[in-house]
């Protein structure tokens, strides 16, 4: 088991890629501490997995404070930090409100932030620290009417690279996954919103959003946990610093070129 003897700290862990990795790191033998805003799901994984919840609200500090003194007391260690808590509010810049702009800065970049700090002194101390910072391609490429969501993913590139060049020296290595479109709750909410507008239903919605990606569908939770198990494990024990994209090819397609693909009508 590739995480045996690891403590494990999964941040928005309740549903989505973050119950996913949860389950995935308990079965390679972490002890996982799950941590999120609604006290049921959270519990509701960490009872499934033998781990421990942790409700509260990633954006707090005194809420991330509350999460680490008890990873410690639970388990006298913690070895691996994924931030995956996220929200995703709409809006282009000259609509988005400033209470869904501060939400989403403060939940998607601040969030992370203070959880990395507040972790790094736990992850120094063996020497093979690891934190996994789950972005989204929204960090290297804009839909429309998504402000706010895009700079919050893109900032968090920014600050893995901090991380990596002022603690990988401290044995703590930082990376990030670069998911596209997940069977998630959160993508079921905006795939909702394209099949009303469509008159068609969820899984078609799926399709439709993926039509031009390579592989042609979504990704499943299960496999974006599949690389968060990776960076944070020790087969990665080198890789540092690294934006691991997970989008079924999405970002290597050239949209320019789609007219000409006859395969398109």
């Amino acid at each position: 088991m590739r995480l045996q003897g690891k403590v494990a700290i999964v941040s928005g862990g309740g549903t989505g890629i973050g119950a996913a990795t949860a389950r995935r790191f308990a079965q390679e033998g972490a002890q996982v501490v799950v941590s999120g805003r609604r006290e049921g799901p959270i519990r509701s994984v960490a009872e499934e997995i033998g781990g421990v919840a942790v409700p509260g609200d990633a954006a707090d500090p005194v809420d991330v404070a509350e999460l680490i003194g008890v990873t410690l007391d639970s388990f006298g260690r913690l070895d691996i930090v994924i931030a995956n808590a996220a929200v995703a509010l709409g809006g282009a810049a000259g609509d988005v409100s400033d209470e869904s702009w501060k939400r989403t800065l403060d939940v998607n970049v601040t969030a992370p932030f203070l959880l990395a700090r507040a972790a790094l002194p736990s992850l120094e101390e063996h020497g093979n620290g690891a934190i996994v910072l789950v972005s989204s391609v929204s960090g290297l490429v804009s839909s429309s009417g998504s402000a706010a969501y895009v700079t919050s993913k893109t900032a968090l590139l920014g600050l893995m690279r901090s991380l990596v060049v002022d603690y990988g020296p401290r044995g703590v290595r930082t990376n990030a996954v670069c998911p596209g479109w997940v069977v998630t709750p959160l993508g079921d909410e905006s795939m909702d919103e394209l099949a009303a507008a469509r008159a068609i239903s969820r899984e078609a919605a799926y399709l439709l959003a993926t039509a031009h990606v390579p592989a042609r569908r979504p990704a499943t939770a299960e496999e974006i946990a599949a690389c968060c198990l990776f960076l944070a494990s020790d087969d990665a024990s080198i890789v540092n610093g690294a934006t691991l994209v997970a989008d079924g090819g999405q970002m290597v397609v050239d949209v320019a070129s789609l007219a000409f693909d006859s395969s398109n009508g």
